[in-house]
């Protein structure tokens, strides 16, 4: 009886083996056909500059990759987050050039892009930084920095020629290497940060200066969104609201009751045969707690703001004048002189450092709303504003039980570990043994070591950074 046992459990332990070599050449076979693949795509035209199959040949506007202007991502220091990959990669979470449609029958004429590029660098600290903020990070590994794929996103509906870019004046060379085909005219720099209402204020100020018909559309460098067909639509069917003088949001399904969003309510429809899904907005939500967010998401009746904002230039204007005329004025004053360089200059120094510091929706959107004003067209894309650690690792794909890693993965080994994020910026080996849900930022010149539960707050580890003296981390 036992000799008959054991040798079942020899036949047994024989078959095992030959199971897990079998999932090894599996992984490389699937390996190897996924490079294969990628290899034919390239070779078959999707890296050119115009479309294969579609019957056009006007050629569409690129981005480089990704390449790394600072220190602490430079390719001598941190090789596994720096190097791009070969050839034209795109964004995994905004996929346009493999997409099914012709681009040149998405643009919408009299539509402008605004594109806001701002941001401490606090949330992902330390591979974000002052000088080098999310927006300008390859955040996928995929060659793309997350305004190189905004920028792709938004491209099919305004072109060049209408896609414009507001932004410090730290991070305007570093924007103008990673988005060549931006127009210089097209950039515009602030002096310093005031909130997104003087921002966008700005370019509707001189975009309407430039074009009195404009429709402009703001939507933020960095952000993740999945579902370029969905986002397209819902962006034209809000174009189209917006020409009936409303200041319109899209609206984002909420997947979780999140308490890190504000929420817009949604009101009745409005009745607009270009635009089916729009809604009047009832109310703005600000980030409520985890019972209130749950009593919302359990009504339908309720969307994350996700900040993206269309509305005729002038009429985005008109509800400035009326909410706040000073902040109006004052913006009217920088856009009369903004084609005179110098006179630029004289009014950016005597009035935009006297701006009230405010964003939009606390300007205009939520007042307006309540007069009716404001509309909401529901929406079905993938959105994240990949606000913290925690939420870049539910973006980030990995093994089961296994944590996810941005970089190298020969420079994590672990073992009996599971969930969490794992950044091997040094190039040194990261070891890690029976710990879950960490958050593992390992750089040249800062080691920042938290858990995902606790990841939005080290905004405030930023501060103290900054208050013992270590500036120049920051």
């Amino acid at each position: 009886m036992f000799s008959q046992i054991l040798e079942v459990v020899q036949r047994s332990s024989s078959e095992i083996a030959e199971l897990r070599q079998e999932c090894v050449d599996l992984r490389h076979a699937n390996a190897t056909l996924e490079r294969q693949v990628k290899e034919g795509l390239q070779q078959n035209g999707y890296n050119n500059s115009s479309r294969v199959g579609t019957g056009f040949s006007t050629p569409v506007p690129g981005s480089p990759q990704l390449r790394a202007k600072t220190s602490f991502l430079a390719p001598s220091t941190i090789p596994s987050l720096a190097v791009p990959s070969t050839g034209y990669v795109p964004s995994p979470l905004g996929d346009n050039y493999l997409g099914g449609y012709p681009f040149q029958t998405r643009d919408i004429p009299g539509f402008y892009v605004v594109i806001p590029a701002g941001g401490a660098g606090t949330r992902l600290w330390p591979l974000s930084r002052e000088g080098h903020p999310k927006f300008l990070l390859d955040l996928t590994l995929k060659g793309r920095s997350l305004i190189q794929a905004t920028w792709d996103r938004l491209l099919p509906l305004s072109s060049p020629t209408r896609t414009t870019v507001v932004a410090g004046p730290t991070h305007i060379q570093s924007i103008r290497e990673q988005l060549p085909d931006l127009l210089l005219h097209n950039l515009f720099c602030e002096p310093g940060p005031k909130e997104s209402m003087a921002a966008i204020g700005l370019a509707a100020a001189i975009l309407a200066k430039r074009d009195p018909d404009a429709v402009i559309g703001s939507f933020a460098a960095d952000h993740m969104i999945s579902g370029d067909d969905a986002f397209l639509s819902a962006v034209a069917e809000a174009v189209d609201v917006a020409k009936k003088d409303y200041l319109v949001t899209i609206g984002i399904a909420p997947s979780h009751p999140s308490t890190g969003f504000g929420y817009v309510q949604l009101g009745d429809k409005l009745k607009i045969s270009e635009a089916p899904n729009a809604r009047v907005v009832s109310s703005f939500k600000e980030k409520p707690d985890a019972r209130t967010a749950a009593s919302y998401i359990a009504t339908g009746k309720y969307r994350w703001n996700a900040g993206m904002f269309v509305s005729k230039a002038t009429f985005l204007l008109e509800l400035l004048k009326e909410y706040k005329p000073e902040l109006h004025d004052g913006l009217q004053h920088i856009a009369s002189c903004w084609d005179d360089e110098g006179l630029r200059q004289t009014a950016l120094n005597d009035v935009w450092f006297n701006l009230e510091k405010i964003a939009i929706d606390n300007a205009v959107a939520e007042p307006a709303a309540l007069s009716g004003r404001v509309a909401v067209i529901p929406a079905t894309f993938g959105w994240d504003d990949v606000g913290d650690w925690s939420s870049l690792a539910d973006l980030i794909p990995a093994e089961l039980n296994r944590p996810r890693i941005l970089g190298d993965h020969n420079l994590v080994l672990t073992e009996q570990v599971a969930g969490g994020i794992v950044v091997p910026g040094s190039g040194r080996l990261i070891a890690c043994l029976g710990v879950d849900d960490l958050v593992i930022v390992d750089m040249p010149d800062t080691l920042l070591v938290t858990t995902r539960a606790r990841s939005q707050e080290v905004k405030r580890l930023v501060k103290k950074t900054k208050d013992a003296g270590w500036k120049q981390l920051l």
